[in-house]
């Protein structure tokens, strides 16, 4: 017994020696020590052993377990050592090198630009109200005056969805669902985004932004509406800015005019920007047409007001002295770190 005992020893220890791995030391445990192992059979048998010799077995198979377990244990250390040292070695960190710089984003051109021109009309008094950019025929032009037979209304200007559902071409409609709310005197702008069948080119896109505004009170005139585009003009474009209103047309005001402010790349003195005329097209303007205000709810002997559009990105092109609105939305970062 005692040579089967010092077999079955020196076996496991010379197995746990030439392990190479690990998980090859589990194997070799259950092998010798588990419920089915060598050192357990051994135990198994002490039936067999004489009364008196089963102490002295029973002692051998003791000593033959501390010493495989010691070997496995020590072994297993090894290994750990040694996986440990790998790790480090290949997650070393040269803390000579230098950092990696991290970006840091900004905020667009565009973002820049609208909310200076909402602090501008906040500051006046003004809400800033949203709506929805999938919208009813209805509100994206019937309701602004503009009849089923409108150019405006072709397929080729307009993306629509259905015969009644349409991506608005303007956020006038917002200004049509704040009439129809009944809370009278209204003053608001509504930023968003827009969409129109243009081309791509320096000046169009499909997709763009407008800021329309919309004032209805009491005995509002044509005076209001162009003491307070002056007055936004300054406050946007500096001091010594002044404005012209040319008569124009649009279906929903009447009477309506196009704003030009004074170059602000010349003064006025007439440059390659501005082709010399010393002025540079803004917004589109006018007093609410009498027929909106009905459509709406409203009664015009009562009430009047104005209303005006201004394009976000002409804007920002103005300001930042752009040349192409693509430069945009390429989201080419070498231009987008010029902001």
């Amino acid at each position: 017994m005692k040579e089967k005992l010092s077999k079955i020893m020196d076996e496991a220890l010379s197995q746990i020696e030439a392990s190479g791995e690990l998980e090859k030391l589990n194997d070799i445990r259950v092998a010798f020590l588990g419920k089915k192992g060598e050192l357990t059979s051994v135990l198994k048998g002490m039936k067999d052993v004489a009364p008196e010799d089963r102490p002295k077995v029973g002692q051998l198979v003791n000593e033959a377990r501390t010493k495989i377990e010691a070997k496995l244990e020590e072994k297993k250390e090894t290994f750990e050592k040694k996986l440990l040292e790998e790790k480090l070695k290949s997650e070393t960190i040269d803390v000579t090198l230098p950092g990696k710089k991290l970006s840091q984003g900004h905020r667009h051109p565009n973002t820049i630009t609208l909310e200076e021109v909402e602090d501008i009309f906040v500051g006046m008094g003004y809400q800033v109200v949203e709506g929805p950019e999938v919208e009813y025929d209805y509100y994206n032009f019937e309701a602004l005056n503009i009849p089923a037979n409108h150019p405006a209304k072709d397929e080729q200007d307009t993306f629509y969805i259905t015969k009644d559902i349409l991506l608005r071409s303007q956020t006038s409609s917002v200004q049509v669902h704040e009439m129809e709310k009944g809370k009278l005197p209204i003053r608001m702008i509504a930023p968003g985004r827009v969409f129109r069948s243009d081309e791509v080119d320096a000046t169009h896109s499909p997709t763009f932004h407008q800021v329309e505004g919309l004032v209805i009170d009491k005995n509002i005139t044509f005076a209001d509406l162009k003491g307070t585009l002056q007055e936004f003009a300054v406050r946007l474009f500096g001091e010594g800015t002044k404005v012209k209103f040319r008569p124009h047309h649009f279906q929903f005001t009447e009477p309506s005019a196009e704003m030009d402010v004074t170059c602000f790349k010349c003064g006025g003195k007439g440059c390659r920007f501005c082709k010399g005329s010393g002025w540079v097209e803004i917004l589109g303007c006018g007093m609410v047409h009498p027929h909106v205000l009905e459509m709406s709810g409203i009664d015009p002997e009562k009430y009047t007001g104005f209303a005006f559009g201004i394009g976000l990105e002409r804007i920002a092109l103005f300001n930042y002295e752009i040349d192409d609105m693509r430069l945009l939305y390429e989201n080419d970062t070498r231009f987008l770190k010029q902001f």
